[in-house]
């Protein structure tokens, strides 16, 4: 069915003329604003709680939230949507640019930026605020698009149709891309909304979750295996579409046909955020099809890329270095780069996570780091371990060491279960990497004075740790030479 082991760059390099083209996403577009804040008294006007606003966070939302996948994918796309002339709509455009997403979009003075506002406490959306204005295109608005699309078919491997029923995936326009794209043998993927779904027929894949497929049917579907095979074979034949991938929360994914249905479970992991993972799904599943995997194992990669973002907090994409760990079926690396570690850290604050970090060469591992780094981990509920580079123990304790190169210390390292994550750093001293960590706690070893400890400005609060006696790299190294 799905097999063992697949090769991203190897699918790439062959369907070199593929990779070249791009993915096109035509849907409704939203900017996702995140207020977060400290909920600790009822307001006096009102029986409501009173938020003490901490920070703010704006991301891509709903069709531009695919091409922000697709992107960090390393995927060529383009985006195609509405949005107004107005300050959100600005701030829509500058994310494109900076995240390098090329796009045609159709902008409106009458038409308001679709905007969803929610605010966030200790974990919890406790309101979200929702600015819209939903009409249908206009009709030059649809001629627009359509007429983009035709000169640009060429440069075009798949289609996602990101419907939010917020006006832009008209019937008609759903109707004409799908005609354009099947008189050009591009797969068209469909993220449906409602239950209008003849303005979907011909297409390659539809994607809905398992409440969207409820609406189409007219009534709630248990969320069983026996039950979703039963309707999926009974709508088959109407819906006119090769592929339905139903999205069934704690249940996986159920990819049918027409012949037969495949389950993938989900894993069973703690759930942070579900916003946007069906985004994830649909630009996984289209992306691994454009590479020249099968249906199946595409559907069964993407099940997994949905397993990493609904860990997170708020509309944060895969990572490409995750999607890597996915397709080569490796376990999560807990090497990160440093780029890598700044959007890790900030999807900690979120969660109101404690961090720890601690440093050092860890050049031939024993005992008495495992113990330390076990204490460390206590202190908080995240311990990142900064680590010397070749490099840098050479600049500290001569030519001869380290003993072992970096990336055997970091593999060992890895194994260990109290670390989060490890971070390599080329200077005499982790400085520079604390101050762009800011920990909640900063440990070093007994043998260091606080005063003496070197970023503790930066750490909310710094505590040393006892080694175990006896045990150190030095002495190891003694006793072999006593070998010798």
């Amino acid at each position: 069915m799905v097999k063992k082991h697949y090769s991203l760059e190897k699918n790439k390099n062959s369907n070199d003329e593929n990779k070249r083209k791009k993915i096109c996403i035509i849907g409704d577009i939203m900017l996702d604003r995140y207020l977060y804040g400290k909920a600790n008294r009822i307001s006096p006007e009102a029986p409501i709680p009173v938020v003490l606003l901490e920070k703010e966070s704006i991301s891509l939302g709903a069709a531009a939230y695919v091409a922000l996948n697709l992107v960090n994918l390393d995927a060529g796309c383009i985006l195609i949507g509405k949005i107004g002339e107005d300050e959100n709509g600005k701030i829509i455009k500058r994310l494109l640019e900076e995240n390098k997403i090329d796009n045609f979009l159709i902008e409106n003075k009458n038409y308001k930026t679709i905007t969803k506002t929610r605010i966030i406490s200790s974990h919890q959306q406790m309101l979200r605020i929702d600015e819209e204005k939903i009409e249908p295109l206009e009709d030059r608005e649809e001629l627009a698009i359509i007429d983009y699309i035709k000169s640009k078919i060429n440069e075009i491997n798949s289609i996602i149709i990101s419907d939010y029923a917020k006006g832009v995936c008209t019937e008609n326009l759903c109707r004409l891309i799908i005609d354009i794209a099947n008189s050009n043998n591009i797969k068209v993927f469909i993220d449906p909304k409602k239950n209008n779904w003849k303005k979907y027929q011909n297409s390659y894949l539809i994607n809905p979750n398992l409440k969207e497929l409820s609406e189409y049917v007219g009534f709630e579907i248990k969320n069983e295996d026996p039950e979703v095979e039963k309707i999926l074979n009974q709508i088959y034949s109407e819906l006119k579409i090769q592929n339905i991938c139903a999205k069934r929360s704690e249940k996986g994914i159920t990819l049918y046909n027409g012949k037969s249905c495949v389950h993938f479970p989900a894993e069973p992991i703690e759930v942070y955020d579900v916003t946007g993972a069906g985004d994830t799904v649909i630009a996984v599943i289209t992306f691994m099809l454009s590479l020249g995997h099968d249906i199946e194992e595409s559907v069964f990669v993407a099940n997994k890329a949905a397993s990493v973002v609904i860990q997170k907090a708020g509309t944060v994409p895969i990572r490409y270095d995750e999607f890597i760990s996915i397709i080569e079926k490796k376990e999560k690396s807990k090497l990160v780069n440093l780029n890598d570690l700044k959007a890790i850290i900030e999807d900690l604050r979120k969660k109101n996570k404690k961090i720890v970090f601690t440093n050092g060469c860890f050049d031939i591992l024993h005992a008495g780091h495992v113990i330390y780094l076990e204490k460390a981990k206590e202190l908080g509920n995240v311990l990142i371990v900064g680590v010397n580079t070749d490099s840098s123990i050479k600049k500290i304790k001569g030519e001869k060491r380290p003993i072992q190169n970096q990336q055997d210390r970091t593999k060992i390292l890895s194994s260990i279960e109290s670390v989060d994550f490890i971070v390599l750093f080329d200077e005499p001293t982790p400085e520079k990497l604390i101050e762009i960590i800011k920990p909640d706690v900063l440990v070093k070893g007994s043998d260091y004075k606080v005063e003496e400890i070197v970023g503790r400005e930066y750490a909310g609060q710094t505590i040393t740790i006892d080694y175990l006696e006896g045990k150190s790299t030095t002495s190891i190294v003694n006793k072999i030479k006593e070998i010798e």
